[in-house]
Order: C-alpha cells, then structure tokens, then sequence
C-alpha cells in the first residue's frame, strides 16, 4: 500500500485528499505546516508527498529544499498561484508536478499515480499497447500492427508524454513547458499543430488524444 503524505495548511483541503487517497488504497498521513512535514518525513518513509507552498511556520518550498538533503521521496506541489516564477523555483528545487488550486481531486490522484509509475521506474510502465497500437518509450519506438511508424523527434517527445500522463487533463502551457521547455518562445498553435501531425501519425487510434474544449488534450484508452 503506497504511503501518502498530505502536507496543507488547510483541514478541508487535507480531508478532500484523505478521502479520495484512502478510497484509491493509499495509506495517507497528513501534515498541517512545512516544519511538521520536514520531521514526519525525517521519522518515516512516505512513497509520495502532496504539499502546499504557501504555510506558516516553514513555507512550501523551504520544506522541500529540507526534505531533499536526505530523501529523494516524489513531491507534488499544490498553489493558489499559477505564476511561471513559481512552476520554475519549484522544478529547480525537484519537484515533480506542479497542481494550481482550486483543483480537481480525481486528477489530482491521477496525477500521483502518474508521478508514482515515473519514478518507480518500471519497465512495464515504459511500453503501452491498445489493440494493434504498441508504444515503446524505452526503444523511442511505435507501432501500428507490427509496422513501425515514422515520427518526428517532438512528436515522439509529445506522444511519451501524453501516454506517461494517461488519463491526466493537459493544459497547452504545461504541454508547451514539459515538452518543448521554459524557454520556448512559441505559442499554443505549436501544440494543436503538433497534436494534429501526431494524430495523423497515429492514424486509425487518433482518437486516443482528446481534445478538452478550451484547455489542452489527454491521452485516453477508449
């Protein structure tokens, strides 16, 4: 049973996340500030950690840059800001996932879940198949009833990280921001015309990827 920890100032948002967490079969433990959370987690092993940034007494991110000089535990940040200076301090320090409140919990726990097979490393997890469909993230290979299908560099980049998010809701910025990275200069018509090459690719499970009206895609088994 994995082992959650739930780290937010606020009680409402820590019992939202038990619920669902509990429900999904996680062991959950909870932390209602950073300096509480840096010795839960000197104290004992959790496989993930879901932490707020904005706490009193040691915020979000001074927790985690503590956390890290001994544990190389997967943390999900949760903040009520969306700015790109916050995404960016926080991948620097480490963490894996970046969650702009208000939030969905389900996703929120797809997001673990996604987190988790990460960094499990996993080779299962590394090659996915539907039907005649074979994606091979290890070998950077796909293919269509045993024919290879010839892809670009970035649509290869987009697919892998549209599967390794199975299921997750996709905005076009955090597709711009993993895929392409922080310092691309391009717009979210880089996205949608990328999307519309890689479905081609993909022809007959084009459908696979989802287009979410407004706010990005998700890759989905149908």
């Amino acid at each position: 049973m994995p082992r959650l920890l739930i780290v937010d100032d606020e009680e409402k948002i820590r019992a939202v996340v038990r619920e669902y967490a509990e429900f999904d079969g996680y062991e959950v433990e909870e932390a209602q500030d950073g300096m509480d959370a840096v010795e839960k987690v000197r104290r004992s092993d959790f496989d993930i950690i879901v932490m707020d940034i904005m706490m009193p007494k040691l915020d979000g991110f001074s927790a985690c840059r503590e956390i890290r000089k001994t544990k190389k535990t997967p943390i999900i940040m949760l903040s009520a800001r969306g700015e790109e200076y916050d995404k960016l301090f926080g991948f620097e320090l480490g963490i894996d996932d970046y969650v702009v409140k208000p939030f969905s919990a389900k996703e929120l726990l797809a997001r673990i879940r996604a987190v988790l097979a990460r960094s499990s490393g996993s080779s299962a997890e590394e090659i996915v198949t539907y039907r005649g469909l074979v994606i091979n993230m290890t070998a950077r290979e796909v293919t269509i009833d045993g024919k290879r299908v010839q892809m670009t560099p970035k649509e290869y980049d987009l697919l892998f990280y549209l599967v390794k998010n199975m299921n997750i809701a996709l905005s076009r910025e955090k597709l711009l921001e993993e895929v392409w990275g922080f310092d691309f200069y391009g717009d979210d018509r880089t996205v949608d015309t990328h999307i519309k090459m890689l479905r081609n690719s993909l022809g007959e499970y084009r459908n696979l990827i989802i287009t979410l009206r407004g706010m990005g895609y998700k890759f989905e088994k149908i």
